[in-house]
């Protein structure tokens, strides 16, 4: 069990733009990581300034899985050298919980992983990951964290496509569906909670299908998308998901709106940029380690950029390139296959691989413009989009078109992925789609790149 010390809560600070009573705890809570050496500093010292300017108000860590990145070289390289290290930081600075996501057994086998989490100092949790060997968990299902004088419980799940894990790990897994995991066992694991908490990384669809199966009020984190998002569920959770590639950082706090009633929890996203504050100790580390694991053709120039991008703008440029070198009317390609964001100037054939993760041949079809209409309402969710419309799937498009006039006909391309699993994200009846000869998403976006 996780303690931490509460002084001074009767007092007043300013909050926010006005005057406010200081929050009761607070939570920074991340997702989809995935070995962003980029901001890793910053959320360090983004930890260091709240522990100065509130040290009365209890801090934890929350990291709703996808930590790791076996893409990144140097992770890979390294075996999760640095990752590993700001773990430890992390931890040495405030409680920090890890959920486990289907990218934390990159480099060593299951088991191992929630030794080495263990061992940096990390709570490990994850319910529905299982040892097929044996039939027990891979780690605790839940866990108690106190703050102050409030006890949370938390609740950990992951996603059981088992697709999303590295090949070599995949006979190490029992994956349980998440859904009906959570349904069978919610109940009894937050049965007298005081402040239930769950951290999934199963994804949006199967989150909501287990938005009864929580108390009201109940904090609910999620991840595995890439979304940002923070929705109150009426007469249910509250619910969020942190982004990816630290972006973004989730801040929960817990506070009274009057006094004398219940606290209740508040989320709001914070931006973290690559320039901000960071912990100058940690940052040296990570330049002293790209430098030393990166090679002359890692670090070489591939392309330039007329200014920094940041993750989510770097995925709409990406996509915007595929549509112009497949001469499409759209392009729509899954956010998760892309990471960080791209810097000002000249880009590293490093800096271009951690933002176009993965490649593949581009697909294209001719599909009418009533379908094309539908699918692309259903793509480029962002923090403002109505909840009512999300599907789980987290799709970026870029258009030529304005409007789709039915029963015209449009030029659609798309990735490999999707044309491989057309069904789970273009819905019933998807076109056939065919690959383009001689073109791939990763050629597509260097030649927009070109200086």
């Amino acid at each position: 069990m996780f303690r931490l010390g509460l002084a001074g809560i009767g007092l007043a600070c300013l909050l926010h733009a006005g005057a406010a009573a200081a929050p009761e705890a607070r939570l920074l809570v991340v997702g989809d990581a995935h070995s962003a050496y980029e901001r890793s500093a910053q959320v360090l010292g983004l930890v260091d300034r709240l522990k100065a300017q509130e040290p009365g108000v209890p801090l934890a860590m929350l990291i709703n899985g996808d930590a790791l990145e076996y893409g990144n070289l140097v992770a890979r390289r390294t075996a999760g050298a640095l990752d590993f290290a700001w773990f430890k930081a992390l931890a040495d600075r405030v409680p920090t919980v890890i959920n486990l996501g289907n990218h934390e057994p990159e480099f060593h086998d299951v088991a191992e992983t929630v030794r080495r989490l263990e061992a940096a100092g990390l709570k490990v949790i994850s319910g529905n990951l299982r040892n097929p060997a044996t039939g027990q968990p891979y780690a605790p299902a839940t866990m108690t964290l106190v703050l102050g004088q409030h006890e949370l419980t938390l609740v950990g799940i992951t996603t059981d496509r088992l697709n999303t894990f590295r090949v070599a790990i995949r006979p190490q897994l029992d994956l349980a569906d998440p859904v009906v995991w959570g349904r069978a066992n919610f109940p009894a694991l937050f049965r007298g909670a005081r402040l239930p908490v769950v951290l999934s990384h199963a994804g949006l669809k199967a989150d909501r299908a287990l938005f009864g199966a929580v108390p009201a009020g109940t904090l609910f984190a999620g991840a595995h998308d890439h979304l940002r998002l923070v929705h109150r569920e009426p007469g249910g959770p509250l619910y969020f998901h942190s982004g990816s590639w630290l972006e973004t950082v989730s801040v929960a706090e817990l506070r009274r709106e009057t006094a004398g009633s219940a606290p209740a929890w508040h989320v709001e996203s914070r931006v973290l940029r690559a320039d901000d504050p960071a912990d100058p100790d940690f940052a040296r580390r990570i330049a002293a380690t790209l430098a030393e694991h990166l090679t002359a053709e890692e670090t070489a120039a591939v392309g330039r950029t007329a200014r920094a991008l940041g993750p989510s703008e770097a995925a709409a440029f990406a996509v915007a390139a595929a549509r112009a070198a497949a001469g499409a009317d759209v392009a729509i390609v899954g956010a998760t296959t892309f990471g960080a964001g791209l810097p000002a100037g000249e880009v590293s054939r490093f800096a271009f691989d951690a933002c176009v993760r993965f490649d593949g041949p581009l697909f294209a079809a001719e599909v009418d413009g009533a379908w094309l209409r539908r699918l692309v309402a259903r793509c480029n969710h962002g923090p403002d989009t109505p909840f009512a419309a999300r599907t789980g799937e987290n799709l970026v498009a870029a258009a030529g078109p304005q409007a789709f006039e039915d029963g015209r006909r449009y030029r659609f391309v798309t990735t490999d992925w999707i044309a491989k699993n057309a069904a789970q994200y273009l819905g019933e009846n998807p076109p056939a789609l065919a690959e383009v000869p001689g073109l791939r998403l990763k050629a597509a976006v260097l030649r927009a790149l070109a200086p």
